[in-house]
């Protein structure tokens, strides 16, 4: 008997969604862990629950297997070289609903280790310790929540958690590119023994940081992932003193997603030679005054971080604590709708992206750490903010996540970014820019305006010139601190944006990227640095010579 059409449709499209099932469920039958963490869950979402606590509406595992390298060079001569790799577990457990849970203090999850052997037997009951821990955890912290909430009057109540959705995402497992570090260590020492060309350098330090990081992922909601990335970063940093006792710093460092990314030798050693070379300039190089007012231009480098210092965490939608009424926690929490920059910037966040312009960026990635897919949030548009980088904990005005919940391996996720992106829609040329500089110096009977080419942390003013306004020459100087650059210069001082966008990288905890072109402020406020002057050394450095051997 010869199946009907409509049995056969039913037919064919089952098959259809078994065969896109396939390789997720063949690739969680191959990794054992995977396997372990959603056996264990089921178990869990049957199994757990105790007298006079409710079981748990939502159960979350995240396991971080992290490969880590680690080498730094201190004076030419090799101070560490470290290889690590380690599994870190995070449990959360959420008892109540969507509404009101548990996740307060104490019930926001637990950490522990898991077995690099992909033994499922450890695995899984590393998980149910864990997991029981988490659940009595959950049960206590409800209780206190409850507890306080009685005390406090909150305003406009948003809910504890927005409902995720289920799927796979299974990516290929990823492993450093190389196991031969040894060329990347004799570039450190080469980099790093530059010191000899100059003896009055007292530190200069060469360190890479290599990262091969696969993420596995289940929660309750039916969300199965496991998804891997990598990060290599090259770095030199030195310092010395001034003749007046005065340091001086300057770091540079190149981060990219593979090693073709990252610099060539002799790309790296001719970019240590020139900071070691501005290290001596800024020796040499005169105090700005005691105090200047008038225009700066940032180039798109030190933009970068001015964005990542004022912009980045104020976008942040992070939850207020308890009691508290604000939005968020930031400068912006009350600024929603309103005009936080100038009507020609627009602001971004896209981890759906690897690459802009040209540039590599370090912020892509699949999944988020609450399980959400990630999504390209406009933030500011014409200047104005309309929105926030969320996650699952809503906050008011921005009831679902657009996927920015990341955190590190150990620690609960919050609103992070991925790649930070500044454009502009009246861009104008570095030479533009220059004469706009000059002019408003003019325009203030000043003889000089100030040029910014890098920025430590801090608002550090690493590289700035003095360009004058007779000629347009360029002056290095040293010893100045911003007095009065934040969230209001941006709305009120920046007056122009350049054409070419500059990335500066973050690898800190999160991996993230910050895009910005070059950027001129109007008037701000420069004052000599009040940092306490230390004495120099009292006798020269050793010589470079075997002493033996004279």
């Amino acid at each position: 008997m010869k199946p009907s059409c409509s049995r056969l449709a039913m037919f064919l499209i089952a098959i259809f969604f078994a065969a896109l099932r396939l390789p997720a469920s063949a690739a969680q039958l191959d990794d054992p862990l995977l396997r372990a963490m959603q056996e264990e869950l089921e178990r869990s979402k049957a199994k757990l629950k105790m007298d006079n606590v409710a079981a748990p509406y939502y159960v979350e595992y995240r396991v971080t297997d992290l490969d880590i390298y680690d080498a730094s060079t201190r004076f030419g001569a090799l101070v560490a070289d470290q290889r690590t790799h380690s599994r870190l577990l995070r449990v959360v457990v959420r008892i109540g609903d969507y509404k009101q849970d548990s996740y307060y203090g104490a019930g926001e999850g637990t950490v522990d280790v898991v077995s690099l052997d992909d033994d499922i037997f450890a695995i899984r009951h590393r998980l149910w310790l864990a997991t029981d821990r988490a659940y009595k955890a959950a049960g206590e912290a409800l209780s206190a929540k409850q507890s306080a909430l009685k005390q406090l009057t909150i305003d406009q109540p948003v809910d504890d958690f927005t409902p995720g959705s289920s799927g796979y995402i299974i990516e290929p497992l990823v492993h450093l590119s190389t196991g031969d570090f040894s060329p990347y260590l004799s570039l450190l020492e080469q980099s790093s023994g530059l010191y000899r060309t100059d003896p009055l350098v007292q530190n200069l330090e060469s360190s890479l940081h290599f990262v091969a990081q696969n993420t596995y992922y289940v929660n309750s909601e039916g969300m199965v992932a496991r998804t891997g990335l990598t990060n290599y970063a090259i770095a030199i940093a030195g310092a010395a003193q001034a003749p007046d006792g005065q340091w001086v710093q300057r770091s540079h460092q190149d981060d990219a997603i593979d090693l073709a990314g990252l610099p060539t030798r002799e790309q790296f050693l001719k970019t240590s030679t020139l900071m070691v070379e501005t290290l001596k300039l800024l020796r040499d190089a005169p105090l700005v005054d005691e105090e200047y007012r008038g225009p700066v231009l940032f180039s798109n480098d030190a933009a970068c971080t001015v964005v990542n210092e004022l912009v980045q965490p104020n976008v942040l939608g992070r939850k207020p604590r308890l009691g508290e009424n604000g939005r968020t926690s930031g400068s912006w929490s009350s600024s929603y709708k309103e005009r936080v920059m100038p009507a020609f910037i627009n602001v971004v966040d896209d981890p759906t992206i690897s690459s802009l312009a040209g540039s590599s960026l370090i912020g892509r990635y699949s999944l988020d750490d609450e399980g959400v897919r990630p999504q390209r949030a406009s933030l500011i548009e014409n200047g104005k903010l309309v929105s926030y980088l969320t996650g699952r904990q809503p906050i008011r005005d921005f009831p679902a996540s657009n996927g920015h919940a990341r955190g590190p391996a150990m620690a609960g996720p919050g609103a992070f970014p991925g790649n930070l992106i500044v454009t502009t829609t009246e861009p104008q040329s570095d030479s533009i820019l220059k004469n706009k500089l000059i002019e408003l110096a003019k325009q203030r009977g000043l003889p000089y305006a100030l040029y910014v080419e890098t920025m430590g942390p801090r608002f550090d003013p690493r590289l700035m010139y003095r360009v004058y306004v007779s000629d347009g020459h360029e002056e290095l100087v040293r010893g100045a601190v911003f007095a009065d650059l934040d969230v209001r210069s941006l709305r009120s001082e920046l007056v122009a944006a350049g054409t070419a966008p500059d990335v500066e990288d973050h690898i800190e905890s999160v991996p993230y990227s910050v895009v910005s072109p070059a950027l001129l402020f109007d008037e701000l406020q420069v004052k000599r640095t009040p940092a306490t002057k230390q004495t120099l050394p009292e006798y020269p450095a050793p010589p470079l010579t075997d002493v033996a051997q004279r």
